[in-house]
């Protein structure tokens, strides 16, 4: 083929790789995101980020924490999310996704919350730590995450998928809107032990804790154990600051960090009581939430 003809051919290629991109869907625009603020504001749905790459998904989620930031305050921690396998699968995807947590989410033990506190209401049983040391952001094990805290706390959290159709939401959408990120009731906070040896039994602990959600009644509404998520609950905070760190990000003495979900993810309804327990912790009492 003459170079002439050569060219041409690999320019209209060129033109047809970059229609194909087009078509599909990229970082959402100025428009969409403060659309989406409005949303989460007013808890309506709000339209499904569809087709996002892991890329397009980190950008959106850093235009929608900027309109966040703005309407709600300070940055108090991050939550990783989809660490449990069975939550993944649920949303077509083989990894984490994280998202950050705002002044205001984290409400004390035994609160009273609307059951339409969302536009897509939902709760779980979950896990908060307190970092205590800087040393996190380079921690690689469960042990060395222990070293970097100094409080776990029972938790349950109260996300919000927020989209006119959750079930069509995957990783990167999961990730566009914060992870969901909306309440969430904090227990007592557990101290962690001094001695090396009383920090092993707590790892051992975390692992093969038991974690229930029971109503008022002590029905079973689900749960799962401590190694459903990453097969350590505190694995959650070495992709998390690995993953932060990607974006420039380190976290500080007193960020406080969810670790996701020890059971399935499940509606509200009005007049339900919940509660977490964690069977097999020390020093674990059990956090309750009531939705009105």
């Amino acid at each position: 083929m003459p170079r002439k003809q050569t060219l041409t051919a690999l320019a209209t290629l060129a033109i047809g790789v970059a229609a194909a991109t087009s078509a599909h869907a990229a970082c959402l625009s100025d428009v969409q995101v403060a659309e989406m603020a409005e949303h989460y504001a007013a808890r309506t749905p709000a339209a499904n980020p569809e087709g996002l790459s892991d890329a397009d998904g980190a950008c959106t989620r850093a235009k929608f924490n900027s309109l966040l930031a703005q309407k709600i305050g300070k940055v108090i921690g991050y939550k990783a999310g989809l660490t449990n396998p069975a939550v993944q699968k649920r949303f077509n995807t083989d990894r984490p996704v994280w998202g950050k947590l705002y002044e205001g989410m984290v409400l004390a033990n035994g609160a009273a919350v609307p059951a339409t506190f969302g536009a897509r209401p939902l709760y779980e049983a979950d896990m908060l730590v307190r970092v205590k040391s800087a040393s996190i952001n380079h921690a690689r094990t469960p042990m060395e995450v222990l070293e970097s805290i100094d409080q776990v706390i029972p938790f349950i959290e109260l996300p919000d998928l927020m989209v006119q159709a959750p079930p069509k939401l995957n990783g990167a959408g999961v990730t566009a809107i914060n992870v969901g990120a909306r309440l969430g009731v904090a227990g007592t906070p557990i101290a962690v032990p001094v001695t090396r040896g009383e920090r092993y039994a707590m790892l051992d602990a975390l692992r093969d804790m038991q974690v229930t959600l029971t109503d008022g009644s002590g029905y079973l509404l689900g749960g799962g154990k401590g190694s459903d998520v990453l097969e350590h609950p505190l694995n959650a905070v070495v992709w998390l600051a690995e993953a932060l760190q990607k974006e420039n990000i380190t976290l500080k003495p007193g960020d406080l960090l969810s670790l996701g979900s020890f059971s399935p993810l499940l509606p509200p309804k009005p007049g339900l009581q919940v509660q977490a327990n964690y069977q097999g912790l020390t020093g674990a009492q059990p956090v309750r939430v009531t939705f009105q």
